[in-house]
């Protein structure tokens, strides 16, 4: 993780709190993942290196330029060229005056021992490592064959108030709580050249949340995803820091075929020339050391959406069934996700009273203790129901029991957020009641769970909040059931979902709608039978062995 590489222009002073943290923060990355990175994207000797462009936005203290000068330098050798004809070819920025010091220092520590003239040496460092603030002065930066290195983890609320200013519009992908690493991936991406390539060891969040959403969308639209090497466990850095890193190749092309890898803590400088060789010179489809997995995937995960996480094996898995089945939620099939009712206010409008109000004004609600079983036990919660059949608020004046409970708490009702908005309709639910919903039957889901927890209704019940549910037209839901009890289903969630402490899995409905099923049309009887059995025996084993036979599996990976 290299010191924040963001640097003082125009106005834009950076304050010494924020230069305190930076160097606070600095954490740089060891050579062999350096030299992993270079051999990913293709800054090899064998190439006339001095005829192309190398960026490296945030050199810090020169991990990247030793390595750098040293293949440069080879590669010079190599093609008979004299050093200076190397002026353009690489481009370091960094914000710390003493680390442009010493990264100069290291470039030119490699070049002299290499033997080069000291007055080459002298104007070659100089023009390759400059002060600069890459997310400012990036884009006016000639185009690059290659950008690496290790852009900085800062969060941008951590920046100055004028300079994040500068950033945001700098930088649109920078939303909400970006990191400022986002803002590299932009500006490095923008500054490839056709066929240019950018390989970062960074924090992998953007992949999966919600700031990240943008770049995400713009790399499929755009680059080709070439490889993604997971190494969380990985001794990467010369201190330890908690970053969740991985090496991330993308290049400046359409997208072809992708790796995707996973190392352990075991990983190290050998694993790391194993997978590249790999990489670059195997057809296999796959390859499982005792460091590290890896897998060629026919295409990278497109969309903007969060991206999978998960083992090699599972991801390939995951794609494949991806190109094969239709999304669970499905027009053609007529099946729905959503949410139950949001209140603002439970501990008003839910009661166990059944004598509480007028009889139609209390809507039978599911909660999450009713499912717990696996099946539905109503234990006698109601919504105290302030819609009609419409949709449309009831009048008070017809219900004197509901009027005379509402204006009793009303003060409470009036302060939150949802009145506030609409005073005069303060005792509205959050959300409009569908009581097309209630008589249907559906698949239950509560939010938070370890595993994946299906529970039908057959009909009669509203869910709360706190469930999520699925109906369909088309499919018998115990079938339906069967299919999402199993570990297929599952491992859908467990790849796209956030995870909670202690490996708690969110059922949420853009999970859900991740989920890929195959066409209810085509199940033949047996699997169908297979499936429903298996839901209402709560059968998880037989489920996944039912479904492995409907998605065409052999095994469900690891």
């Amino acid at each position: 993780m290299h010191g924040d590489a963001l640097f003082a222009i125009d106005d834009l002073a950076v304050p010494p709190s924020m230069l305190d943290a930076v160097e606070h923060g600095e954490v740089f990355t060891r050579r062999w993942v350096v030299e992993t990175i270079l051999d990913f994207v293709g800054y090899t000797v064998e190439r006339d290196l001095a005829a192309m462009r190398i960026v490296e936005p945030a050199c810090g203290g020169g991990a990247f330029l030793g390595p750098i000068a040293e293949r440069l330098s080879a590669s010079c050798r190599k093609h008979h060229r004299p050093l200076l004809d190397a002026q353009s070819a690489v481009e370091a920025l960094e914000l710390l005056d003493h680390n442009v010091t010493r990264s100069r220092d290291a470039v030119a520590e490699v070049l002299t021992r290499d033997g080069w003239n000291p007055d080459d040496v002298s104007k070659l460092v100089r023009a390759w490592v400059r002060q600069g603030d890459y997310l400012l002065q990036g884009r006016d930066l000639k185009p690059a064959d290659f950008i690496v290195g290790n852009p900085p983890y800062i969060r941008l609320e951590d920046v100055p108030v004028a300079r994040m200013a500068a950033y945001r519009r700098s930088c649109v992908l920078m939303e909400g709580r970006a990191d400022v690493y986002v803002g590299f991936y932009e500006v490095g991406l923008a500054a490839l050249k056709p066929n240019g390539r950018l390989g970062f060891i960074c924090a992998d969040r953007w992949m999966r949340n919600q700031y990240g959403r943008g770049l995400r969308r713009l790399v499929t639209r755009r680059y080709s995803v070439d490889l993604v090497l997971s190494m969380h466990s990985v001794d990467a850095f010369h201190e330890q820091v908690s970053a969740y890193p991985a090496i991330t190749i993308i290049s400046k092309s359409v997208q072809g075929t992708a790796v995707a890898a996973t190392a352990s803590g075991a990983f190290g400088s050998d694993d790391a020339k194993r997978l590249v060789a790999w990489t670059l010179e195997s057809a296999q489809e796959r390859i499982e050391a005792s460091a590290f997995h890896a897998v060629r995937l026919p295409h990278w995960f497109p969309g903007e959406d969060s991206w999978p996480a998960a083992s090699p094996a599972r991801l390939a898995m995951l794609e494949d069934l991806s190109d094969r089945f239709r999304l669970l939620e499905d027009e053609t099939t007529g099946t729905q996700v959503g949410i139950g009712v949001a209140t603002g206010a439970d501990g008003i409008f839910i009661t166990r009273d059944g004598d509480l109000v007028e009889t139609d004004r209390l809507l039978p609600l599911a909660m999450v203790q009713d499912t717990l079983s696996g099946y539905l036990r109503w234990q006698g919660a109601y919504l105290v129901n302030p819609w009609d059949c419409d949709g449309q608020l009831v009048d008070l004046r017809d219900h004197p029991r509901l009027a005379e409970y509402f204006e009793r708490h009303r003060p409470a009702l009036s302060k939150r957020y949802v009145a506030g908005k609409q005073p005069d309709r303060w005792y509205k639910t959050i959300d409009k009641v569908n009581h097309r919903l209630t008589g249907r039957a559906k698949l239950l889901f509560p939010d938070m769970k370890l595993t994946i927890h299906p529970v039908l209704d057959e009909g009669g019940f509203y869910p709360h909040h706190n469930l999520y549910y699925i109906t369909s037209r088309t499919w018998d839901l115990r079938v339906l059931g069967g299919l999402l009890l199993s570990g297929v289903a599952e491992a859908f969630i467990d790849a796209y979902a956030v995870k909670m402490r202690g490996g708690t899995l969110r059922f949420q409905a853009q999970y859900l709608r991740r989920i890929r099923v195959p066409d209810p049309g085509q199940l033949d009887e047996r699997d169908r039978a297979a499936l429903a059995d298996a839901f209402d025996r709560r059968d998880v084993k037989a489920a996944t062995e039912a479904a492995l036979r409907v998605y065409g599996l052999d095994e469900l990976p690891d």
